[in-house]
């Protein structure tokens, strides 16, 4: 860290027009838009691309000095003739804005953005791995997992060959990303912990819930783990354990999506509470004692841990990449097996058994966002590494920075 007594000075980049491409554009606001006001911040022009604005993201988004425009993209599925379309409208738009740097986030917009603006003659473009996703849960994928996996490795492949740099989230996702050549051995690829979270935003409630409750908050998946969820909720009811289980999240047209009446039926069995949907997930947390993911997917870093462990929660989940590595077992939560309802629900036990034991690892879970996750030292990461923002330079003896990228040109 630097004293106070030192000079901090960064040399100040030229303006440059900035595209961000989404497969939501909600997600613009909820994932992006604290990275997005350090591009503007820093003199850039920032245009954002999305599917289907809603009236309500399109004004906030304006109203931060953002130009949107909507482009056609299925966020979910592979058809051909739909992708073609999306990759077709992006490539005409970016030909017309004429953007220095193009930076897609999520499978789609990361494929059909970079090629996209490798075609309309973009100087950077920029692929931010959060996750490779469903076609990769699986280590040998079979059936039409396996299909869709080839597919989706070969689109990277095609897609990403000109790209400028990439980042990623964990290691599983580096040695994955490398092993199938999603992108060219000589194409930088660069470690980032997660999309980080606004750690003044979410911060820890004043009082400890009256009842103990557990939350989960995610789309309605099994690889989500909702499924093991339920059953883990059912070995603590035949227990004789109390607690409440809040399960918060959209439904999905994913592949293994859960239909609405199989969760209306755990919530009839009193396994579970559904409380639908929300853009404001802070009450809910406020409310919550351990947040519960116990999903199966390559998730990143999930940004539901970060806001449940900015919010002082201690975090159950599983060993899936990403998620186990994000918190410190038995310090601030519990990592358990993937898939396995039976020790899902000890874990969950114990925090029944001793509530204090969930506010001093929410207090241990509180300092660790602070300290590795915290958005503002993510996002000046992701800048500097795409040359949107001069790094400090610190008059001091031996300074260290905030975080640290692991950058690796050549596998």
């Amino acid at each position: 860290m630097v004293s106070s007594d030192d000079t901090v000075e960064a040399t100040p980049v030229t303006p440059q027009h900035v595209v961000v491409i989404a497969s939501l554009a909600w997600s613009l606001v909820n994932f992006r838009l604290e990275l997005m006001r350090r591009m503007l911040a820093q003199g850039h022009h920032v245009t954002a691309l999305a599917p289907d604005f809603d009236p309500d993201t399109r004004a906030q988004l304006q109203r931060e000095g953002i130009t949107c425009h909507s482009v056609p993209m299925q966020r979910t599925g592979l058809n051909p003739l739909a992708d073609l379309r999306t990759l077709r409208a992006i490539s005409q738009l970016l030909s017309a804005l004429r953007p220095d740097v193009v930076v897609g986030y999520t499978m789609k917009p990361i494929l059909y953005g970079c090629w996209a603006g490798h075609i309309a003659g973009v100087p950077r473009r920029y692929a931010l791995f959060t996750g490779l996703g469903y076609a990769f849960s699986k280590a040998r994928p079979r059936g039409r997992r396996r299909l869709v996996r080839a597919i989706v490795v070969a689109l990277h492949r095609m897609a990403l060959r000109h790209v400028t740099a990439a980042f990623c989230y964990n290691r599983q996702e580096r040695r994955d990303i490398r092993s199938l050549r999603l992108i060219p051995d000589n194409v930088p690829l660069v470690d980032v912990p997660g999309s980080g979270v606004d750690t003044r935003r979410f911060a820890p409630p004043t009082e400890a819930p009256a009842q103990f409750r557990f939350l989960f908050v995610g789309r309605l998946l099994k690889s989500k783990g909702l499924e093991v969820l339920a059953e883990a909720a059912r070995l603590l009811r035949a227990r004789g354990h109390k607690f409440e289980l809040g399960v918060l999240g959209p439904l999905d047209t994913n592949p293994d999506a859960i239909p609405l009446a199989q969760v209306e039926q755990w919530q009839a069995e009193g396994l579970l509470t559904y409380l639908g949907e929300t853009r404001d997930v802070r009450p809910h947390l406020a409310s919550a004692g351990v947040f519960v993911l116990p999903t199966m997917l390559r998730e990143g870093v999930p940004r539901t841990i970060l806001e449940a462990m900015a919010s002082g929660l201690p975090v159950i989940t599983t060993d899936a990449p990403g998620c186990g590595e994000t918190i410190e077992d038995g310090v601030s939560g519990r990592v358990v097996p993937c898939d396995d309802a039976s020790a899902l629900a000890t874990a969950m036990a114990q925090f029944i058994a001793d509530p204090a034991l969930a506010q001093t690892m929410g207090q241990a879970a509180h300092e660790r966002v602070i300290e590795r996750y915290d958005v503002h030292k993510v996002n000046a990461l992701l800048l500097t590494n795409m040359g949107l923002e001069a790094p400090c330079v610190a008059h001091a003896t031996a300074p260290a920075t905030p975080l640290s990228a692991s950058v690796e040109s050549v596998a």
